[in-house]
């Protein structure tokens, strides 16, 4: 059953953020693609600058990111939240690659669910 999303998405991905990044597996995934995810995303934003041959590869690198961390989210003991639909999806995944995973990594918790395990 979905947790309410009390607070708004980001308030609401934290207070479940740490229940389901425990696994090593995940969490090095994760420290390994989020940043390629902003590579991407930063390529899709800049192709209308630079050039549209920069979109292509950020969509190559987002997706490999989201595919990698969607594999070993199943390691987890709790697993994702459904999906409320495509603006969910959308929303939910640039807030966890943008501000969420920094956050749990700056915050620390990263740290504690790595020793912890």
């Amino acid at each position: 059953m979905e947790k309410q999303r009390e607070g708004g998405l980001l308030a609401w991905q934290w207070s479940i953020y740490r229940e389901g990044h425990r696994d090593r597996r995940n969490l090095l995934v994760h420290i390994l693609t989020v940043p390629l995810f902003m590579l991407g995303t930063c390529a899709m934003v800049l192709a209308p600058l630079v050039g549209a041959w920069f979109a292509p590869g950020g969509v190559l690198a987002m997706a490999t990111a989201m595919a990698l961390q969607g594999r070993t989210h199943r390691l987890e003991a709790t697993p994702p939240q459904p999906f409320r639909g495509p603006l969910d999806v959308l929303a939910r995944i640039l807030a966890e690659q943008w501000i969420t995973f920094p956050r749990y990594v700056l915050s620390g918790e990263f740290g504690r669910a790595w020793r912890s395990r």
